[in-house]
C-alpha cells in the first residue's frame, strides 16, 4: 500500500508541473526586455517561449481533481507582444472565422524564432558554413547554414520563414512519438491539432511582414498581429470562441478524457508540408468567408529551393524506430527532407487506430 501511494503522489507532482506549463497562459523563460531589444545571438531561444494551450476548454488533468483548463482569449486582452515573452502578453485560443481556431501563444513564439533565425542568417552571411546547435527534442538538433553574401533582404526573411517552420515541425513530429517538456509526461494529446499548425505558420507570416518593415520590431509586431487577426474575421468577444469550441466538442476533441490522454484530440491535422489550411467550424463558411490559405515559403525570389541555402538535422534518440522508418538509414541522422517520411507513418498510424474504433463502435452497436 505505501508503494502504491508514493507511486500516486509522485504522477500528482508531475501533473501539478504540467498544469504549470499548460493551465495558466503566461510568459515562460520571458527575459526582462526594454522596448526594442536587441537580438542576442548567443542565446537559443527555448523550445517553447511562451506556454501553449491545449486544444478546448473545460479539461481536466488525470490524477488532479477539481481542476480544469480554460485558456480561451478575449481580442481585447492581446496586449502588446514583446519579442521572448513577457508576463503582460495575452496568450490563449481565439477563434476567427476565416483562420479557424489561433493558439496566440504558438502564434507570438513562432514570430520569434523567425525573427531569431532571420537575425541568426543575417550574421551568417558570406562566412561559408555556419553551426548552429540546437536544444534537443527527440534528439540532438543542428542547423547547418552557408549563406552567400549576395542573397537579398528579401530572401533573407523567406528563408528565415521555411527554417522557422521546420523547427516548429519538428515539435509537432517529435511529440507524437513522445518527446516532452516533462519527463514521461506525454505530450502527444496536442501533436499536429488542428489549431497548431495553421497559428504558427501565422506566426510566421507575421514575423515575415514585420521584419520586413524598418519601425521597432515589438511595436510593429503587435500592430501586424492585431489588423492579422481583424483581416482573419477574429470574434470579438470570449463566449464566441467557446461558442465555437461547444460546436466541435466530441467531433474534432473531447473533454470526457483527461490530460494527457491522446484520445482528447479527435482530429489530426496532417495536409501540412506546402500550405496549411485552417480548420473551420462545420457550416460556418460563406462567400464571404471564406478560408484563408497560408502557403510555406519553398522558393526565393530567383526560383531556387530555400533548402539549398541550409539543413535542419537531428540526431535521433531512441523514441523515433529509426531501423524500421528508415529500413536503408546507415545511422540515425535525419534532416528536413524526411519529414514527409515521419509524417506519413504518423497518418498510417492514426488510420489504423480511427479504424479499430470503427470496429469497435460496430461490435458494440451489433450486439
Amino acid at each position: 500500500m505505501k508503494f502504491v501511494i508514493n507511486k500516486t503522489t509522485l504522477q500528482c507532482i508531475k501533473f501539478l508541473i504540467l498544469l504549470c506549463l499548460i493551465a495558466k497562459p503566461i510568459a515562460i523563460n520571458a527575459q526582462k526586455i526594454q522596448e526594442d531589444e536587441v537580438v542576442n545571438l548567443n542565446k537559443i531561444p527555448p523550445r517553447i517561449i511562451r506556454a501553449c494551450c491545449a486544444f478546448g476548454y473545460d479539461l481536466k488533468i488525470w490524477g488532479i481533481p477539481f481542476v480544469s483548463i480554460d485558456q480561451v482569449i478575449s481580442i481585447d486582452d492581446l496586449n502588446e507582444h514583446h519579442y521572448m515573452g513577457n508576463k503582460r502578453e495575452g496568450t490563449g485560443t481565439i477563434y476567427t472565422t476565416k483562420g479557424g481556431f489561433i493558439d496566440i501563444g504558438h502564434l507570438r513564439d513562432q514570430l520569434d524564432w523567425t525573427r531569431f533565425i532571420h537575425a541568426t542568417i543575417i550574421n551568417s552571411k558570406g562566412k561559408g558554413e555556419v553551426i548552429l546547435p540546437l536544444r534537443n527534442e527527440a534528439g540532438r538538433k543542428t542547423l547547418y547554414l552557408n549563406i552567400p553574401e549576395q542573397l537579398n533582404d528579401h530572401d533573407s526573411v523567406l528563408l528565415a520563414g521555411k527554417i522557422t517552420y521546420d523547427l516548429s515541425l519538428w515539435h509537432e513530429i517529435s511529440t507524437w512519438f513522445g518527446a516532452s517538456t516533462v519527463p514521461f509526461i506525454s505530450e502527444k494529446f496536442s501533436s499536429f491539432s488542428v489549431e497548431d499548425v495553421y497559428s504558427n505558420l501565422l506566426g510566421i507570416h507575421i514575423g515575415m511582414k514585420t521584419l520586413r518593415s524598418k519601425q521597432p520590431f515589438n511595436k510593429t509586431a503587435t500592430e501586424v498581429i492585431a489588423s492579422t487577426l481583424d483581416s482573419l474575421g477574429v470574434v470579438k468577444t470570449a463566449k464566441e470562441t467557446y461558442d465555437a469550441y461547444d460546436a466541435i466538442n466530441n467531433k474534432w476533441y473531447t473533454n470526457k478524457k483527461r490530460i494527457p490522454s491522446a484520445k482528447i484530440t479527435l482530429k489530426r491535422d496532417l495536409n501540412i508540408l506546402k500550405s496549411s489550411n485552417p480548420w473551420i467550424i462545420p457550416n460556418h463558411t460563406t462567400d464571404n468567408n471564406q478560408p484563408v490559405v497560408l502557403d510555406v515559403p519553398i522558393s526565393n525570389t530567383k526560383g531556387e529551393l530555400l533548402t539549398n541555402f541550409y539543413q535542419f538535422t537531428i540526431d535521433l534518440n531512441y523514441r523515433i524506430p529509426v531501423e524500421e522508418i528508415f529500413p536503408n538509414r546507415k545511422n540515425n541522422i535525419i534532416n528536413q527532407d524526411d519529414f514527409s517520411v515521419l509524417i506519413n507513418r504518423i497518418s498510417q498510424e492514426i488510420q489504423i487506430k480511427e479504424q479499430s474504433v470503427l470496429a469497435q463502435k460496430k461490435e458494440i452497436f451489433q450486439k
